[in-house]
């Protein structure tokens, strides 16, 4: 007789996660930046690898394997064949093509037959700066599909224009881009990076009953002179971490996620500057493991305020 999943018979406090993203052998992007730092956090997280990379895109080179929709669903069958599916958790990042999508979305409904309270983290990731790097024919998957069915969506700037099809130059574009999303299914939108009159910004909005107004707040972010790798999936990470502890404090979640970030991201550039590099001339790898106790006790220095 096979002995019970502990994370089952002893759930934690926090959760147990399943994260399907890209993996790299070297460097931090995907599930390598996301599936540590949840640990840190006390989450139990199963991390499905869609491709494994030698080092992330954006080298010289890279090589490796794809996973395809028909890989994954096998590996979802083998967990279900011996009771292993349930997860308080989905969590998704960078996906490539649209048959391994629609393959997503089978997995968010048969997590959700196991565990109908399972809660969707989804980090739509299309593109940045004016820019698709995913095949266009996404965006309608995302939007028609993807959307209904999340319960937290966190999207940049760009991503979220293609979402709404609304055109954002202003914080009210912002809220209002987070309204259109809201209408569409999640009750959590976190736009993690909007650049408004050359300012850095986030902004946050929880629905928390369907038809009701929206709690709605902004976090100013610093600007850095260089360009990091893996940020994105790592923020995503920390806001389903602290979103998990906070459920009703989606402000003080995302205060604790930026934090972190941030404290981390100086560390990454000046270590990088201590090795002699000039950090604006390429993409950085993050510093995640010198990090760990900015991760798990971040000091909070990033304020969110709140829309009236």
């Amino acid at each position: 007789m096979a002995p019970p999943i502990l994370s089952l018979a002893l759930p934690s406090e926090t959760g147990r996660v399943l994260s399907i993203q890209s993996h790299t052998v070297q460097g931090y992007v995907g599930n390598k930046s996301a599936v540590f730092p949840l640990q840190l956090l006390g989450y139990d997280v199963d991390p499905i690898n869609s491709v494994q990379f030698s080092n992330h895109t954006g080298y010289p080179t890279f090589k490796g394997q794809v996973l395809n929709g028909q890989q994954l669903w096998e590996l979802i069958e083998g967990l279900e064949a011996n009771d292993l599916l349930f997860y308080t958790h989905l969590l998704t990042g960078y996906i490539g093509s649209v048959s391994f999508l629609n393959t997503i979305l089978e997995v968010v409904s048969k997590l959700r037959a196991v565990n109908p309270k399972l809660t969707y983290v989804c980090d739509p990731v299309m593109g940045d700066e004016g820019k698709l790097y995913v095949p266009p024919e996404l965006v309608a998957v995302y939007r028609e599909k993807v959307v209904p069915v999340a319960s937290m969506l966190t999207p940049n700037q760009f991503e979220a224009e293609q979402l709404t099809g609304l055109r954002i130059v202003s914080e009210k574009d912002g809220r209002e881009a987070c309204n259109i999303l809201h209408a569409a299914g999640p009750p959590k939108v976190v736009i993690t990076s909007i650049n408004i009159d050359d300012n850095l910004l986030l902004i946050g909005s929880h629905q928390k009953e369907m038809g009701k107004s929206p709690e709605q707040f902004r976090i100013a972010i610093p600007k850095i002179p260089a360009y990091f790798t893996g940020t994105g999936d790592l923020m995503t990470a920390l806001l389903l971490g602290w979103s998990n502890k906070y459920p009703d404090n989606l402000d003080k979640a995302a205060e604790l996620a930026v934090s972190s970030l941030q404290a981390l991201l100086q560390r990454t550039l000046s270590d990088y500057k201590m090795a002699g590099y000039d950090p604006e001339s390429s993409s950085l790898e993050i510093r995640l493991i010198q990090s760990q106790d900015d991760i798990r006790h971040p000091q909070v220095k990033y304020m969110a305020e709140r829309y009236s």
